[in-house]
């Protein structure tokens, strides 16, 4: 990706067929493309990433070296508005090549999310899983594409820090992982020893849950987060946010 892209090839990553097609995806903002430069010395892959500045943010913008190391282009204000998946856009932007599929390391757990739908749930999730680091995230097919820019956005960097595989069945989870830990009212508290025994913890949907098929399986081990019982259930991503806690801390 040596060549700048045009207008009309910007504005198409916002459609998860071309995303797919080209293997790009767009990180809109300041803090974003920050977040990218940090995370190029560790997935060399993204340094083949491309900034797309506006003439004025460069001339407010001592530009130097910034965003050394990655390819830097200049557009008019409304160029980049065009492009733009904000009301106010701050005038830069890039456009990142997905990464490869990481190979699974001995120390890292896996969190799997099953057709999950709401991008800001999806990036706020991966926020939890980069602060604590040693995650990984699995989302099932009918998921909420995770390169799509609402959830990039809210993910707030965190996309570039924790690996993510798509597109993963129930029966390739099982196939790798024999034993699951999920979710369940009448299970096992979280403080339980056994909690942190897992290669792989399992969230359902909110509105369907967990297939039937993961349910029955033999290896499932069931877990729960103890509450006042004063509502029927927790936000998934508060879930997963304790979860992740309570992994993390021991």
């Amino acid at each position: 990706m040596n060549a700048p892209l045009k207008l009309d090839e910007l504005k198409s990553l916002h459609e998860k067929k071309f995303r797919d097609e080209r293997g790009l995806f767009l990180a809109e903002g300041e803090h974003l493309v920050l977040e990218l430069e940090k995370a190029v010395s560790r997935h060399p892959a993204l340094g083949a990433a491309q900034v797309y500045v506006s003439h004025e943010y460069a001339a407010e913008h001592a530009m130097g070296d910034r965003w050394r190391g990655l390819g830097v282009h200049r557009l008019a204000s409304r160029q980049i508005a065009a492009v733009s998946d904000t009301r106010n856009p701050q005038g830069v932007l890039a456009v990142v090549p997905m990464p490869p599929v990481s190979p699974l390391q001995a120390d890292e757990r896996t969190i799997y999310l099953h057709g999950i739908q709401d991008p800001g749930n999806l990036g706020t999730i991966l926020r939890t899983l980069a602060w604590f680091g040693g995650f990984r995230c699995l989302l099932s097919p009918q998921s909420v594409d995770p390169y799509n820019p609402k959830v990039v956005r809210a993910s707030m960097g965190a996309i570039f820090h924790v690996p993510i595989e798509c597109e993963v069945t129930v029966e390739q989870l099982l196939a790798r992982h024999p034993t699951i830990a999920l979710l369940d009212v009448q299970g096992e508290p979280l403080s339980n020893p056994d909690f942190r025994d897992f290669g792989v913890y399992a969230f359902g949907s909110e509105s369907r849950g967990l297939p039937k098929d993961l349910l029955v399986s033999a290896g499932i081990h069931r877990f729960s987060i103890p509450g006042g019982r004063g509502i029927d259930s927790l936000n998934l991503a508060s879930a997963v946010n304790i979860c992740a806690y309570e992994l993390s801390r021991r």
